[in-house]
């Protein structure tokens, strides 16, 4: 399927500078015995007989973009212009091949470099002030399905929308994947890839097949791997670090190939989940001027009581998703959008359920939806609930919001698993903190998402996304544009999450209730003791006891610590 051969392309005299010391040359000197343990457990977990299988890319050029170029300022930052960088140049990666260059060049001059696939990274991972060098997939767009492999390739660069219609216009399926029609391939699938149909299909990695990514081995050399889930020892460890592991730890992913575990035979529509042929669709809102305390807390404890219910998988329930947006009282509203596959048992039934049950007792009449929402778009003619095909549905729910997709947009998130409803005390911090009258920022909001379902029939050691008992998830965020606000919405950000969490130290330490943070929603804060206070490593709470494998794989596949962030994994 794949050419056997050495485990490294040889540079040629264009990948190798001739003051190709730097990081490399301190690294090789000061590794020692540790690097040679490195090399030893990669030399026994990856045997002679086995050499893993290398992809040979096509030998096209990104281009190189540096200081002075038009398009610099632009490729500087991200989603987030909280964060900006100041690298030599930006690469634009053309291939797996010029990838792999891309790799090796950094390397031997020494550089520190980022990777960026969509730019809706939260934090600095990609746009930090120490990055050298950003290696940027974002025209690496393509959607086919790979026949010696029967799986769908998607390239790491494909934004979630062009992802969807290519999978469900092609061939009828689809990947359980976001909401957010601008996000990245790449860093979505790394970190777990969540959406709307997970309750029914499970996560975005539960079907990833295989992975092509461009490694540095401890002699410093850049070369291409394919791992998948029937790999075995060191391999199977690099497919399933990525299965969940977050991005920019390991390698640069240059492919990910999906075929669900349940596939059959050889025809593409039976290796993927088939996409909904339609879908029903609510929104609805609750104005804050007719909401009291105890319609506030009714409503949460309603949310929170039918996923505890219906949180595992099995259910006619399962097929229906939904997603409250618990905007401040700035904002005017509170909204909930909900959708169910109107082909699954009772799906009209189950949806009629679900919202007489939401609004039981809360005596606050709905209204059409009819600003943007969270993340979500004004949906002012679904009040009453419609059909619609499902890439209909997709895009409309995915379309233009002028919060989420502002350029100019400055950002905080902050997240958290839920395994039960939200505690009396933790109703109380977001009542008052949601009406506070010292902020004001209509831009803020705690999304509710519905989480469980087919995601909660998987081990937790089958991936390395961990969280396979929760009910629901949340993000708690909020925007702005000016710089000199950024203490002022930081602080409050913190102020409600670390309230929320007060008991635990200001996080969600994993217990009978919650279950630590979604490391595609990474907060730096989780990392410093003076917003952690739990005692507890970041690490415990997005990783859990996955976490020694990562860090088994971190040493087997990038020994130098190349590969790092904030919150990448660590070197054991």
């Amino acid at each position: 399927m794949f050419p056997q051969e050495d485990a490294v392309h040889e540079n040629s005299a264009e990948d190798a500078p001739q003051n190709a010391l730097g990081r490399r040359s301190f690294l090789l000197a000061s590794v020692g015995a540790a690097a040679a343990g490195a090399l030893a457990v990669g030399a026994t977990a990856q045997p002679a007989a086995a050499t893993p299988p290398i992809v040979q890319g096509i030998r096209s050029r990104g281009v190189v973009i540096r200081p002075g170029d038009s398009r610099y300022s632009d490729l500087r930052t991200g989603n987030n212009v909280r964060f900006t960088a100041d690298p030599e140049y930006v690469r634009l990666i053309a291939s797996a091949e010029d990838a792999r260059r891309a790799v090796q060049t950094a390397v031997d001059a020494g550089k520190r470099v980022s990777i960026r696939s969509g730019g809706h990274c939260f934090v600095d991972f990609v746009c930090h002030p120490d990055v050298e060098v950003i290696l940027d997939l974002s025209t690496m767009v393509g959607v086919d399905y790979d026949e010696r492999m029967r799986a769908f390739v998607v390239e790491p660069g494909a934004r979630l929308l062009h992802v969807y219609e290519q999978l469900a216009k092609r061939w009828g399926v689809t990947i359980p994947g976001g909401i957010c029609y601008s996000v990245g391939a790449g860093g979505h699938i790394v970190g777990g890839g969540y959406g709307l149909l997970s309750r029914a299909h499970g996560l975005v990695v539960d079907h990833l097949y295989a992975i092509e990514v461009v490694t540095v081995d401890v002699r410093g050399r850049a070369s291409l791997r394919v791992a998948t889930r029937d790999s075995r020892g060191a391999l199977r460890d690099l497919w399933w670090a990525h299965t969940g592991g977050g991005g920019g730890s390991f390698g640069v992913v240059t492919k990910y190939w999906f075929r669900s575990p349940d596939a059959t035979g050889s025809k593409p529509e039976n290796q993927l989940v088939r996409a909904p042929a339609r879908v029903l669709v609510n929104a609805l809102s609750f104005p804050w001027e007719s909401m009291d305390e105890r319609a506030f807390r009714r409503i949460l404890d309603n949310w929170g009581a039918w996923h505890e219910e219906f949180g595992g998988p099995g259910t006619p329930e399962t097929a229906l998703s939904s997603l409250f947006n618990l905007n401040h009282a700035a904002h005017g509203s509170i909204g909930m959008f909900t959708q169910i596959d109107a082909d699954a048992p009772d799906a009209t039934g189950v949806l009629e359920r679900f919202i007489a049950r939401i609004t039981d007792g809360v005596n606050v009449e709905t209204r059409a939806m009819t600003a943007p929402s969270g993340e979500l778009p004004a949906m002012p003619g679904f009040h009453t609930t419609r059909e619609l095909s499902w890439l209909q549905a997709t895009r409309t729910v995915g379309a233009d919001n002028p919060v989420i997709t502002d350029p100019n947009s400055r950002g905080a998130h902050k997240s958290a698993y839920f395994k039960k409803r939200f505690t009396e005390a933790q109703v109380g911090v977001l009542w008052r903190q949601m009406r506070d009258p010292g902020f004001t920022n209509p831009d803020t909001m705690l999304v509710i998402f519905s989480f469980g379902g087919a995601v909660n029939a998987v081990k937790r050691s089958a991936t390395a996304n961990v969280q396979r008992d929760s009910i629901f998830k949340i993000c708690l965020q909020t925007f702005w544009s000016d710089a000199k606000d950024d203490a002022h919405h930081l602080a409050w950000v913190r102020e409600t999450y670390e309230a929320m969490f007060a008991h635990s130290g200001g996080v969600p330490v994993p217990d009978d209730r919650v279950d630590g943070c979604y490391i595609n929603y990474p907060d730096s804060d989780i990392a410093d003791v003076r917003h952690n206070r739990s005692g507890m490593h970041w690490s415990e709470l997005y990783f859990q006891g996955n976490y020694p494998r990562l860090q088994r794989a971190k040493k087997t596949w990038d020994p130098w610590n190349f590969f790092t962030h904030s919150l990448a994994i660590e070197l054991p």
